[in-house]
C-alpha cells in the first residue's frame, strides 16, 4: 500500500535501494582523533561532537536486527539492542556500540526540528532538497579524521533525494548527501524529514558499516502519538 507524504498522497512505495539514496556510502578513515566537533547544532541547544574513533564490531544483518522501542514527544523509534538511546535537549539520540556520545555514526530524532534550528532548517526553503542543505551551516568537514579540528572546510556536496515510508504510513523526504572536504576527505549525511509534522531523523556523519541499520531504524519511526 502506498504511504502518505507529509501533507500529500504519493503513488508508490519506494524500494530499499532507492530510499537509501542509492546508498552512496562514503569511505570514512577510522583514524584516531579526539575533542569536540565543529558546527552542527541541534534542537534544544545540544551540539553533535566527535566521539571516539577506531574499528567497531560488525553489525547484524538489517533483516535480523532486534529493535527495542524508545520514544520522545510521543514519537516511537526502534533502537537496536546493543545501541544506546539517550534523550537530550528535547531530542532522542541513538548511539552505536563503542561511541560514548551523540556523535559520529549516531542517528538523532528531533521533534519540532525547524522550530528550533537556525533559519528554520531544514524546512525553510526546502533545504532537505538542496545540495547545500545537509546542515544549517554547511561549512565544516565531518569526516572522522578531521571533525575534531573544526578547521577543515567543505568544497562541494552531491545530493540524492527520494521518499521513504515509515511505520505510521507517512512518507518522509529522504536525502543523502556525499560531501567532499577541502582536503579531499569525504563523508555522508542522511536525513529523513516530515515538513508538516516538523520531525527530523538525522545521521550527522554516517558510519558506513551501519548503512542498513539506519534504514531499519528509520522504517520503525511512528509519529501517531506525536505531541
Amino acid at each position: 500500500m502506498a504511504g502518505t507524504r507529509d501533507g500529500a498522497v504519493h503513488g508508490g512505495r519506494v524500494t530499499g535501494a532507492v530510499r537509501a539514496g542509492v546508498v552512496a556510502a562514503a569511505v570514512l578513515v577510522l583514524g584516531a582523533c579526539a575533542g569536540g566537533g565543529s558546527e552542527g547544532g541541534t534542537a534544544g541547544g545540544a551540539e553533535m561532537v566527535l566521539g571516539q574513533s577506531g574499528s567497531m564490531p560488525p553489525v547484524a544483518s538489517s533483516d535480523t536486527e532486534v529493535l527495542v522501542t524508545s520514544e520522545v514527544s510521543g514519537i516511537a523509534l526502534g533502537v537496536p539492542e546493543d545501541w544506546e538511546a539517550r534523550q537530550e535537549g528535547g531530542a532522542l539520540c541513538v548511539i552505536p556500540p563503542g561511541q560514548p556520545d551523540c556523535a559520529y555514526g549516531s542517528i538523532r530524532l528531533v521533534p519540532h526540528a525547524a522550530e528550533n534550528h537556525p533559519q528554520g532548517w531544514p524546512g525553510k526553503d526546502e533545504s532537505f532538497n538542496d545540495e547545500n542543505g545537509w546542515a544549517a551551516a554547511p561549512d565544516g568537514c565531518r569526516s572522522l579524521n578531521t571533525a575534531a579540528s573544526g578547521s577543515i572546510g567543505v568544497r562541494e556536496a552531491s545530493l540524492s533525494h527520494g521518499f521513504f515510508d515509515h511505520a505510521d504510513t507517512l512518507t518522509s523526504h529522504h536525502s543523502v548527501w556525499t560531501v567532499t572536504c577541502a582536503n579531499d576527505d569525504t563523508f555522508e549525511v542522511r536525513m529523513w524529514f516530515l515538513p508538516l509534522s516538523d520531525v527530523l531523523l538525522y545521521v550527522w556523519s554516517v558510519d558506513a558499516q551501519y548503512g542498513a541499520v539506519y534504514d531499519r531504524i528509520a522504517e520503525s519511526m511512528d509519529t501517531t502519538n506525536y505531541q
